[in-house]
């Protein structure tokens, strides 16, 4: 029988066997840290010591055609605060101080400090272009402000004001959106990048490469000493198609449409574009929309008072570029893609006679009226184009609608409509060319409403209807009436500069469309073109002008709003350089108020003096 001092004896030798056991492990695994893993452990111990933080590059210019600065960097004094600021004890007291002194709420200032959107230990920006006096008093009272920094930096400036702001863009901080959509891994939370037009488009080529910091740090994260520093390299320089004095004139062109509108009794008209584009290349010259926005709104970061504002139902949303983001009802304009298709499809030939009596019953009651309710009496297929004849129009369409194969929508479709033109901007609407298929998809939810027609294809065939163009489509096919048939794919961009200032990369014109127009057809169409400023419903504009201009009125009808007026033309008639459209919103009619912007666009373009046309014309 075994005493209680042999049974502690056992109990002892297993207890220190596995004291043994937990002491090998043990050994086993400093043994494992230290040796096999040490160099990982000191490359972690590293990271925790040393951080890096970037230094964004400087933005590349935008120039126009000439090499004029559309768009360039102004030195500014910027005051930063460190994160680590919040981690001292007297951070009240600091933050409250800084707020007074920089005109920056305290609320704003920690939203910026504790923003995600940016690097851990960088510096945050909390004001930019600080005032000279401001910047001295925090020089001067450095130790009174720590964590608190005034570092030069550059912002966004615009030579021209805002000029061109739809096309040039503004630039903000990289949203989640962005930063997910982005492959290249040189994007970080915090980055200045472009949001919109050219400074989105090619924000890649402007933003150059960033250098970085490397900072050595304590256990609490705050910033002991720098490391080591890389210098960033500035973006590229871009050089666009705009010309800025065509620029100008168009933007000027648009606002006095739109007070021309106001004459007229039009008042609600507050909206409009404007496009200018080379009819052999494809570039834009000039691409004005309006209401405008201010671009230096967004530098530092835009306020929710004014961003609410620009993004307003009263403010007629004018961060929105009309000239590719808005598609509207072409009116009459689209005669001459009708009348092209018709030609094409042996609907009609330049010979081709109508009777308008000025009220229409080829479809049966209730009948459609002519714009003119007197009548044009007997009319050829061209008298129909130059007098803007809706019922030769109408006669056409009923043949269309009566062949096979949606002959009209076909056409269309080969010359680019109902597609993104692919110009390098972003937020290009494709428009719409409605056919069976499409009405049919739309009221999938009432049968009764399915069926394609007659009258859907004879009011596509004045350009009213389901039928949606932006203004950019439509220069693109006048331009492409100028230009033996082809459209050019229409490009802001003309080439990207390298260091010596020398071209990289050149953009070549490219052909996006070409519908094989024939000749004769062609032909048939220009002369009615031109006859339409010399004789027909756009000879009150253009009468004593020394250019020949080859052009279509339109004046689209909008469901409970006033008419929308409209301009498309190109010129010089026999040899075409550019191509023009102007639409105004509520504006009334193209002739009177379209019409004349077009022409003073037409004379800076050509050097011809400029003066105001006042007209009561109300053809269509």
């Amino acid at each position: 029988m075994t005493n209680f001092r042999q049974q502690l004896k056992g109990r002892f030798a297993v207890l220190g066997l596995i004291v043994l056991v937990l002491l090998g492990s043990l050994l086993v695994r400093l043994w494992s840290m230290q040796v096999l893993s040490g160099e990982s452990f000191a490359a972690q111990a590293e990271e925790n010591r040393i951080r890096q933080v970037s230094i964004p590059a400087s933005r590349g210019r935008i120039l126009d055609v000439k090499g004029r600065p559309l768009v360039t960097n102004r030195p500014v004094m910027a005051v930063t605060v460190a994160p680590s600021l919040l981690s001292r004890e007297d951070s009240a007291a600091l933050l409250t101080r800084l707020s007074t002194i920089i005109d920056i709420p305290v609320t704003e200032i920690i939203k910026r400090l504790t923003s995600y959107k940016s690097e851990r230990l960088a510096p945050r920006v909390v004001r930019v272009d600080v005032p000279m006096s401001t910047v001295s008093y925090l020089v001067e009272h450095a130790p009174e402000f720590p964590d608190v920094a005034v570092e030069a930096a550059a912002v966004r400036e615009y030579p021209g004001g805002i000029l061109a702001s739809h096309v040039l863009g503004y630039t903000g901080e990289i949203s989640e959106a962005q930063l997910k959509a982005e492959l290249l891994p040189d994007y970080r939370i915090g980055d200045i990048v472009g949001k919109t037009g050219i400074e989105s488009q090619y924000d890649k080529v402007l933003q150059g490469e960033k250098g970085y910091r490397r900072l050595e740090v304590d256990s609490k994260g705050r910033v002991r000493r720098i490391v080591a520093e890389g210098e960033p390299r500035a973006g590229k320089d871009v050089v666009l198609t705009i010309d800025a004095d065509v620029q100008k004139v168009a933007e000027k062109a648009l606002a006095d449409a739109l007070a021309e509108a106001h004459s007229q009794g039009y008042g609600k008209a507050r909206a409009g574009a404007a496009v200018v584009l080379d009819v052999k290349t494809g570039g834009v010259i000039a691409m004005a929309s309006a209401p405008s926005y201010d671009p230096t709104l967004f530098l530092g970061g835009i306020s929710d008072a004014e961003w609410k504002q620009l993004t307003a139902k009263e403010s007629e949303y004018p961060l929105n570029n009309r000239a590719i983001m808005a598609a509207y009802a072409p009116a009459s304009t689209f005669k001459a893609v009708t009348g092209m298709a018709a030609l094409q499809n042996g609907v009609a030939t330049a010979g081709s006679s109508f009777n308008c009596p000025g009220f229409w019953l080829g479809m049966g009651k209730p009948g459609k009226w002519c714009w003119d309710h007197a009548g044009h009496g007997g009319i050829s297929f061209t008298g129909g184009i130059v007098q803007s004849c809706d019922t030769v129009f109408y006669e056409l369409g009923k043949k269309f609608f009566l062949r096979k194969g949606e002959p009209l929508q076909t056409f269309s479709r080969s010359i680019g409509l109902g597609a993104d033109t692919g110009i390098d901007l972003p937020g290009e609407v494709p428009g719409r060319v409605p056919d069976a298929a499409w009405k049919k998809a739309y009221n999938k939810f009432y049968p009764e409403m399915q069926p394609w027609l007659g009258g859907d294809t004879v009011n596509m065939s004045i350009g009213q209807g389901d039928l949606l163009v932006t203004p950019l489509q439509l220069a693109s096919v006048y331009a492409a009436f100028g230009n033996g048939g082809k459209v050019m794919k229409p490009h802001v961009l003309k080439s990207v500069l390298g260091a010596d200032g020398q071209p990289t990369l050149e953009l070549a014109p490219t052909v996006a469309y070409d519908p094989a127009i024939r000749p004769a057809n062609l032909a048939t169409m220009k002369r009615a073109l031109l006859d339409v400023t010399r004789s027909g419903t756009g000879a009150a504009v253009f009468r004593g002008f020394p250019i020949p201009v080859a052009g279509k009125t339109g004046t689209a009808e909008v469901n409970k709003k006033d008419d929308f007026a409209w301009f498309a033309c190109y010129a010089p008639a026999e040899a075409p350089r550019y191509a023009v459209v102007v639409v105004v919103e509520q504006g009334g009619h193209g002739g009177s108020v379209a019409g004349p912007a077009a022409r003073q666009i037409l004379s800076k373009l050509f050097n011809v003096k400029w003066r105001p046309i006042h007209t009561v014309d109300v053809s269509r």
